[in-house]
């Protein structure tokens, strides 16, 4: 029904990807290159192309999803506002101070990443409260004053203000911001018991300053959009993608750009887990490798796995519990998701002991892969499957990008065969190999290495790249079900469509089990969900179209980290502490390998997720890929499968082609969006909503 049709876009580092769905299921898509560094270029172009080229009129379109990446770009290349703190006094140097921790425990060499807040422009002002929230020192105004001065002074365009446990009490940091608005009215304010309200001085100014520190930049974005959406006559509400995969309003994401950093990311791991729980698959693993990265997450249970910190910024992430220290800390929750940097446009090189190595550096959109002959002179991964035939050798993105094989052929021979001394195929497959590596190391993060048997799993394969690497990887962890669904290449944008409005919210709560205060944990219990129930009201989100959940940030008593474990209910009492405590000690014994009923339960702070319901099914019940009608694939060509199969002849059809009778390997599904590997072992087949499942060959 026209009534119904809904638009997504996600704003990748090298394509930006459109979607169109309508209410019987029907998916409209194209592909572009994105535009850095006005991304607004191609999100315009993406637009018009499929709502022209498929007679669909802009009044027609409901909703508007966006997947952004406008806030990590902001601080990958440190282009943020401008930006000051404000601090109680004596806690100047929280940001320089951080958690003592080193990436890397052995290089004297390493530096820990600048303050995005520079020493000179964090004031401190005396106000003190205690932890109990009353007040140990009053707040000095006319200090507040001089500080906002000096920071108007010095060029600031927004300002954080984290007080000493404001967690408590936020009245002095409320009073900061009437004095500013007074002072200096067009500066933008964070206040840090507001974005997180939670015990911790380092995590609660960093998380603060990141979202002041982006602010402005993505209030600028969205306003823009908003406007570029009115020029193509569709004066609707933009939703936002959140790190933690549900969406919100631009409105919210503008006031709150902290929860949209790791919104790209987080859409695909939402459509995989609505598309899993249709199919009534319990436990998944994601993989999605885009051009420029790979990022891997888990759904357990039914669950997403989500994590309550991360660090942005920094080095790229083999999993948010390993190897921090490298970026900027959000506490925020996120989707559990651990990456690496292997995508398409990874850049392979040699180090000097002589060592074939792939990524991190990317060629992204520009000037891309050798054989996209946009100025890329460096061999990819891309590039390499190319030459082995396991990417389309003619054509990507409907036929928009034209690929020169012998482009790419000559940077592998002139940037890595002829250092290493090898010849050209042999060089190629070797890339592939170091990548698989590195995607195998990005699974193992968040399976093996966190008590879970990836056996136990079905991979879910999307991104332009990840369903041609999908079958070695489920090969080497012994997984026996891969699914690639339907516009792999564009599922990020589908997931966009798919999720829900969600809003999360976080309050101190510092408690045992044995000896809590049943009375005081209930007031926060209900507050946090009052407030929950009160923004999805405002939203127009009535009783009916509502859930609240609340959860415990738990640990054992002396442990500094805590598990985010759910509370069966909305109301304390003994019976759902007594379970707090044994789905704590259960899931303890299952991420660490122990547990001990001997040791006390610890609730440090409480959680609220507030979830919007729509009122028409957001997962159709099947997709009907239009972009494929009138698709054909690339002539059968040669393929090399490793020195093990050596070169073969292999068969090339499209995805319409399968059916429910499995088609043996070897065997290469094009689409015009992304293509799936077959491995001579597997076959491959369709199910009831056009996914292609992959399975080992029987007998």
């Amino acid at each position: 029904m026209a009534e119904n049709v809904r638009l997504g876009v996600d704003v990748g580092g090298t394509f930006t990807d459109v979607v169109l769905l309508k209410s019987d299921g029907t998916a409209i898509s194209t592909k572009t290159l994105s535009s850095p560094p006005d991304y607004s270029l191609a999100i315009k172009r993406g637009i018009l192309d499929v709502l022209k080229g498929n007679e669909v009129a802009p009044g027609e379109v409901r909703e508007y999803t966006h997947g952004a990446t406008v806030a990590t770009n902001a601080i990958i290349t440190r282009s943020g506002a401008v930006t000051g703190l404000i601090t109680t006094k004596g806690f100047r140097d929280v940001l320089e101070i951080r958690r003592m921790r080193l990436h890397r425990l052995y290089d004297i060499r390493w530096e820990k990443p600048k303050p995005l807040v520079p020493r000179h422009l964090r004031q401190e002002v005396p106000a003190r409260m205690n932890p109990a929230g009353g007040e140990d020192v009053p707040l000095d105004e006319e200090s507040v004053r001089v500080a906002v001065r000096r920071l108007v002074e010095a060029g600031v365009e927004s300002v954080a203000i984290c007080y000493l446990h404001a967690y408590a009490n936020g009245a002095h940091e409320r009073r900061t911001r009437e004095i500013i608005r007074e002072v200096a009215p067009e500066l933008a304010v964070s206040l840090s018991s507001e974005v997180l309200p939670e015990i911790k001085e380092y995590e609660r100014t960093s998380t603060s300053v990141i979202n002041a520190y982006v602010q402005p930049v993505v209030d600028r974005y969205f306003r823009s959009m908003e406007a570029d959406l009115r020029e193509l006559d569709m004066a609707i509400p933009i939703m936002v993608m959140q790190s933690n995969g549900g969406m919100m309003p631009s409105e919210t994401a503008r006031e709150f750009p902290i929860h949209i950093i790791e919104s790209g990311p987080a859409a695909g791991v939402t459509g995989a887990y609505y598309l899993a729980k249709r199919m009534s698959i319990p436990d998944v693993i994601t993989l999605d490798m885009g051009g420029t990265t790979a990022k891997a997450a888990i759904i357990e249970h039914g669950e997403i796995s989500r994590s309550p910190e991360y660090e942005v910024g920094g080095e790229l992430s083999i999993g948010h519990r390993l190897m921090k220290g490298s970026g900027y800390l959000l506490r925020v929750p996120s989707i559990d998701i651990a990456e690496v940097g292997a995508g398409g446009g990874s850049i392979t090189w040699a180090d000097r002991a002589g060592a074939l190595k792939v990524g991190p550096h990317s060629a992204g959109a520009s000037p891309g892969p050798a054989c996209y002959n946009l100025g890329g002179e460096l061999a990819t991964i891309t590039d390499a499957n190319v030459h082995l035939g396991l990417t389309n050798p003619y054509s990507l993105a409907r036929g928009a990008l034209k690929i020169h094989p012998e482009l790419g052929e000559r940077a592998i021979t002139d940037t890595l065969a002829a250092k290493l001394g090898m010849d050209l195929t042999a060089a190629a497959w070797g890339i592939r190999t170091v990548a698989n590596s590195s995607l195998i190391r990005t699974l193992r993060a968040v399976s093996t290495e966190r008590g879970r048997d990836p056996r136990q799993y079905v991979l879910f394969a999307f991104g332009g790249m990840g369903p041609v690497h999908a079958l070695d990887l489920a090969a080497e962890f012994g997984i026996t079900k891969v699914v690639i669904p339907p516009l792999p290449g564009l599922f990020s944008a589908i997931g966009l469509l798919f999720a829900e409005v969600e809003h999360h919210l976080i309050r101190t709560h510092y408690a045992t089990a044995r000896t809590l205060d049943y009375g005081v944990l209930n007031d926060t219990m209900k507050s946090l969900a009052r407030e929950a129930a009160d923004t999805l009201e405002r939203e127009g989100y009535g009783a009916a179209r509502r859930t609240i959940t609340l959860l415990a940030e738990s640990r054992y008593v002396g442990q500094d980290y805590a598990l985010t474990i759910p509370l069966r209910g909305l109301e304390g009492n003994p019976d759902m502490i007594a379970r707090l405590a044994e789905d704590f000690h259960r899931e303890h014994e299952k991420t660490y390998g122990y547990r001990s009923e001997k040791e006390g339960v610890q609730i440090v702070a409480l959680r609220c997720v507030g979830r919007g319901l729509s009122d028409r099914p957001r997962v159709p019940a099947r997709l009907d890929v239009a972009a494929e009608q009138g698709w054909k694939p690339s002539p059968s060509r040669r393929c090399y499968f490793g020195p093990e199969h050596g070169w073969i002849e292999t068969h090339v059809m499209a995805r319409h082609d399968l059916s429910t009778t499995p088609v043996p390997g070897p065997g290469i599904i094009e689409e015009d969006n992304a293509l799936t590997v077959v491995l001579p072992e597997w076959q491959a087949c369709l199910d009831e909503w056009s996914n292609i499942v992959l399975e080992p060959k029987r007998g």
